[in-house]
């Protein structure tokens, strides 16, 4: 995929759940930014979004879906944006974008897209049901 053809100029779905910069330490031997570095940065801005909603410790459980559409490159600014897709009694399915700030300009691209599940948990690490309303913190 080229970046003509990532969501480029289009918004992101969600709300800012992380902001990051990638850096040397990230990448590869050809310089991209590893795939599983993208991923574990989604995983905690859902854990953030996830565990805000349930009021509670969350623990992923699944990842559904992955899509890498562009690379992530040293110096990118890595924004994180997720959507809580479904609640279940003790699960949130959330929908998490992560977009690239390329450059000194801040062009913004879809780089990766996911779909992630996360459990509420009590204090003895055992499924914790969401509560039916939050007051936003």
């Amino acid at each position: 995929m080229s970046e003509s053809d990532s969501r480029t100029g289009e918004s992101p779905r969600g709300e800012l759940a992380t902001r990051t910069l990638a850096m040397p330490a990230d990448a590869n031997p050809s310089g991209d930014i590893f795939g599983g570095w993208v991923l574990s940065q989604m995983d905690i801005a859902g854990g953030i979004t996830a565990g805000r909603r349930a009021q509670a410790r969350v623990a992923t459980v699944a990842v559904n879906a992955m899509t890498f559409h562009l690379p992530v490159y040293v110096g990118d600014v890595l924004c994180v944006y997720a959507e809580i897709v479904g609640i279940g009694r003790s699960s949130m399915t959330i929908d998490l974008e992560a977009w690239a700030l390329r450059g000194r300009r801040g062009e913004r691209v879809l780089v990766t897209e996911g779909r992630f599940v996360y459990v509420a948990l009590d204090e003895h690490g055992r499924p914790h049901p969401v509560p039916k309303d939050t007051v936003e913190v």
